[in-house]
This record gives structure tokens, sequence and C-alpha cells, in this order.
């Protein structure tokens, strides 16, 4: 693939730089973390030595060991990179990392370390438990509608319908070829890899129809009591609130928060469904394009979900915080907080709402720095995909 994203650039930048922090690439399956990483150690001069974690064979302490002491027979008066794929799957890799780390510290070793990995919230309790001070994150979330447009020639109904999962764009052209591919080798190999053999779930079987339902329910709010009567199953809220932890932790599907500019009630409220990337919901949809685009109440909520993806994503990263607004029956789709700075949004993608009761209101009680109108007479839906979250955000 010749584009190269945006953090390609950025992490070139710390591979030059003199040994300071371990770099830790962290996101969700398929994103391209592994091409980005091949791509800037090519570019480096620097011998590489590449290890992947993310195989059936069970992988100990002892392998990262025997990678490391690799990495250190090649370096040159540059120094080498080791690069570490799926690391989270290792027993005990932070204290086994941590102690390498240090040894070559002591001994002014130049080896640099990358650190891969899909499952960003063990790769986190990993970095927090054991390498406090020792590393950097770079976050890649899904591609954006620009990304795939510069990528592959996407338009923006495309991206849409397809989301942003580069692998995948090649197969469009066969939609049940593409169906399967995103069923098979992003979803379950999401959940049966990345989910529920790193994590304790209890019942499995509730965690992928949770995930089913956030789909079907994307970009709707359902509180967890309806959840579980949707499900059919005896469990209780906490534990959906844990498996939608989960499921947002591996990139797959979150639950934005009801803005009320208290964190604590905030928190506390039902949340709204979202899925990071549009693909996931169509592979389970049924529709096939042409169909989705002919419904048209389906394709307004599919491009109100689109828009949660791109605000999901940029909060995936730190850029800002995501919540939705509800009084009654008036409310607000997204509520986005970066800093001091507060903005409403409101989708208009062909759904039945023509006046904007909810805008007004939200306005009166929080005095928000924008309110911004996406489609309809408001910022066109291909703008709004095709610029960057931190556009509207000034």
């Amino acid at each position: 693939m010749s584009y190269q994203r945006p953090q390609f650039t950025i992490l070139s930048g710390r591979l030059d730089e003199p040994r300071r922090f371990i770099q830790v690439v962290a996101g969700p399956r398929q994103v391209g973390k592994t091409t980005l990483v091949q791509q800037v150690c090519e570019g480096s001069g620097l011998p590489v030595q590449f290890a992947s974690a993310d195989e059936p064979t069970l992988r100990g302490a002892e392998w990262i060991a025997q990678q490391w002491e690799i990495a250190r027979l090649m370096q040159n008066e540059r120094g080498a990179v080791l690069v570490l794929d799926e690391v989270q799957k290792v027993g005990g890799w932070s204290e086994t990392v941590k102690r390498l780390w240090d040894e070559d510290t002591h001994k002014k070793r130049l080896i640099k370390v990358i650190l891969l990995g899909s499952a960003p919230l063990l790769i986190q309790r990993g970095l927090s438990e054991s390498l406090a001070g020792r590393f950097e994150v770079l976050h890649l979330p899904h591609w954006s509608a620009n990304e795939m447009n510069q990528a592959f020639g996407w338009s923006v109904q495309q991206s849409i319908f397809y989301g942003g999962y580069p692998g995948a764009a090649s197969l469009i052209s066969d939609h049940d070829r593409w169906v399967r591919y995103v069923r098979d080798s992003l979803i379950e190999t999401t959940l049966s890899r990345d989910v529920l053999l790193l994590s304790r779930v209890d019942k499995p079987a509730l965690l992928r129809r949770m995930f089913e339902l956030g789909c079907r329910y994307s970009g709707q709010v359902l509180s967890y009591t309806k959840m579980i009567g949707q499900l059919q199953d005896a469990g209780n809220t906490t534990t959906l609130a844990h498996y939608l932890e989960l499921l947002g932790a591996a990139g797959m599907l979150t639950g934005f928060s009801k803005y009320a500019g208290e964190v604590v009630r905030s928190r506390g409220s039902s949340p709204k469904l979202q899925v990071f990337d549009t693909a996931l919901l169509s592979a389970l949809s049924g529709y096939r394009p042409e169909e989705a685009m002919a419904d048209r109440e389906y394709w307004g909520r599919l491009t109100e979900s689109a828009v949660g993806a791109h605000l999901a994503n940029a909060a995936a990263v730190g850029e800002c915080e995501v919540y939705y607004w509800r009084d009654r029956n008036r409310e607000v789709d997204f509520v986005v907080r970066a800093g001091r700075r507060l903005i409403a949004i409101e989708v208009k993608s062909g759904r039945a709402r023509d006046a904007l009761p909810g805008m007004h209101a939200f306005n009166e009680a929080f005095k928000p720095d924008r309110l911004l109108l996406v489609g309809g007479d408001g910022i066109a839906i291909e703008e709004f995909l095709r610029q960057p979250v931190a556009r509207w955000l000034v």
C-alpha cells in the first residue's frame, strides 16, 4: 500500500530520536498497525527484529527474552529496532519488558522497542502496572472517510456503508465476500482472540448477542434494563456495562453517556450505543449498498452512525469526549467536549425531524461554544466526515 497514514511521520520521527521511550502502537485489528510499523522500520536504516505473538502456540516470557537477545546481536553503531506484535498475549509481558529495557538502559544499549497490540485495554493495564515512565502510546483509530478516499478513491457514500477497514477495500465489488470477510476476519477474530481469550467473560454468548444488539441499535439510546429484555438473559446491568467496556476497548462498540455537566451523573446514564466502524453495522444488516440507500430511514440511521463513529474514533485517541443529551422529548445527537470548549452537533440525514428544539434547549441550558447542524441546510455530510474532528472544535 503506497498510502501512508499521518501517524507514519510521527512514528518515523520518534525512531530517529535518541533512545528514550518504548513506543507502543495500539488500536483495533486491521487498521494498519503492522503495515505502519513495517513502513517506518524499512525507512529507518536500522536492523530490525520483528516477531509476533499472534499465533495459536502459547507464548511465555522467555519468548520475549529470545527476541530481545536477537535484536541485541543485530545492533550496529546506531542501534537496532525490536518490534513485538500482539505482545499482550504473552503472560507477564510487561514485567519482562521492564527488566530487559532497564538492563539495556543500564548498559547503554541502543535497542529501540516498538510494542503493537490490538487490545488497548490490556495493553494499558500492562503499561500502568510495570512500565510507568518508560513508554509513550500512539493510538491508531479506524480509517476516516478522507483516508479511504485518498487511499482507494472511495466516495463518502461508500465510506458510510463500508466503513474504514483498508484490508476489506479490495472486496467491495463482491458484496457477499466482503460480508464474509468482515464477519469472519474482523468480528469473529476480534471477539474470540482479543476479547474472550484475554478477559474474564462468564457469558460469552451474552457478549456476542450484546455486540449484535449494539450494531442493530447503533445511534440509539438504550437502557441496560431494556438491553436485558432484548437479550432475554438473566444477566445484570453491571455485567452488560462491563461487556460494553470490553467491546469498546477492542474498538468495536461503545456507549456515549448523557451530558449533564457533571461527570458523576453522566456515567450513571443510559448509553447511546455506537459502533466504531459502520462496516460492523452494514455486515450484519442484510442490506446491500443500493438497498441501504433506498431505505431512507435506515440510511439516515447509518449516516448518523458514521458521524458518531467519526467522533468516537477521535475520542479514542484523546482528542475529545463525546456525549449525547436528552431532556424529555428534546435531544441533541452529539455533545463534544474538548478542554473548556463545548460543541453541540445535530445530524439531519433524512429523518423526519425538521425543527431543532433540542439544540435550542441545550443552548439555553449549557451555552455551548458552537452549535453545528450536519446535513440538511447545515454542513454537508461529505465535508464533515472528510475533515478531522479537530477542525470543528476550534
